[in-house]
């Protein structure tokens, strides 16, 4: 299967839109993401014209998709900055700039086609980039029951940094790639 892989352009918001939703559909979508289908489909498009012109901005957060050929997007991941001394979503405070890998999805039809692999490259890519603030790990966080993402993960170079939360829908464990 070929795709290419490039960050979002604001007048994708009807894109980013669509595969979100498809994303909340997916059957590990309850323990995969902290939203919901009928939350996200409630949003009006101002939020996801918002969402998506930060994304393509790319200060504080880049959102990267794979498309096929005919334009049609298989997959994506967005990044989000954490600066060091400022509190995370899970109320940590990390004491070094960082990335956070969030929204990984790629269509059944994409998996195993090596495209997660080909976002996670582009991810890790903008993230070690950066230059402020200078990030020296990237991190995600994956549902203890989600045995398909943790081997995803582990097979693009994360490992589990010991770190674990309570979420909504159960234990997450941190997986982290450090500066090299």
């Amino acid at each position: 299967m070929q795709f290419t892989i490039r960050a979002v352009r604001a007048d994708d918001w009807p894109l980013v839109k669509e595969l979100r939703l498809a994303a909340l559909q997916d059957p590990v979508a309850p323990i995969a993401f902290l939203d919901t289908y009928d939350r996200s489909v409630a949003q009006p498009d101002s939020f996801w014209q918002g969402r998506t012109a930060d994304a393509a901005e790319g200060r504080t957060v880049r959102q990267f998709i794979g498309e096929d050929g005919a334009g049609r997007w298989l997959g994506s991941v967005t990044v989000l900055v954490e600066p060091a001394g400022v509190q995370d979503y899970f109320g940590h405070t990390p004491e070094v700039a960082q990335t956070h890998v969030v929204g990984v999805f790629v269509r059944p039809e994409a998996r195993g086609t090596g495209l997660a692999a080909a976002l996670f490259e582009a991810a890790l890519a903008w993230s070690w980039e950066l230059s402020e603030p200078k990030v020296d790990r990237v991190r995600l966080y994956v549902h203890e029951d989600n045995a398909r993402a943790q081997a995803m993960y582990a097979k693009a170079g994360f490992r589990r940094s010991g770190v674990a939360v309570d979420a909504a829908a159960g234990r997450e464990f941190e997986y982290a790639i450090e500066r090299g």
